[in-house]
């Protein structure tokens, strides 16, 4: 018994350190990108997301980026404030906003450290399906069970209080 018990709180260390280890880690990206380019992560993640494409809608920057659509509006919102990004109409769809990024918002780019949002999306894509699947269940009854929000905002994004 004391084993099993010696088990179990070696297991639940474990875990509380990885996911402490992913948290430290999104926030010293944070605190790069804040301190060399002046944008959050979740900006940032955004930026590296539209730098491949000549323009997404903000459902599609939502869906490469694994976040629900509301909180990218709110980053591309603050991007498009400070003209690094723009939206147009689309070509195929007047209906259809597209967001691209300006040449501001490529020169930024170039000088941008790394988003770890990249590498944890990378990550969990890497992960066996079944894996995967195991550890967001597991998660997000960890999630349920502090009472935290159902529709969480991008990583680390400021001002966000929805």
């Amino acid at each position: 018994m004391g084993s099993h018990a010696s088990t179990a709180a070696d297991d639940a260390r474990a875990l509380l350190d990885a996911i402490r280890r992913i948290v430290q880690r999104l926030h010293e990206s944070s605190h790069d990108s804040q301190g060399r380019i002046g944008l959050s992560a979740a900006q940032l993640f955004v930026l590296r997301t539209l730098e491949r494409s000549e323009g997404m809608s903000i459902n599609e920057v939502a869906a490469r980026t694994f976040t629900h659509q509301s909180s990218v509006s709110v980053v591309v919102s603050r991007l498009e404030s400070r003209r690094l990004v723009r939206r147009r109409v689309d070509r195929a769809d007047a209906r259809r906003r597209l967001i691209a990024l300006t040449p501001a918002g490529r020169r930024v780019l170039q000088s941008a450290p790394e988003a770890a949002q990249e590498l944890l999306v990378s990550a969990v894509l890497a992960m066996a399906p079944t894996t995967r699947q195991a550890t967001a269940r597991a998660l997000g009854r960890l999630a349920d069970a502090m009472a935290a929000r159902r529709r969480p905002s991008m990583f680390l994004e400021p001002g966000d209080s929805r």
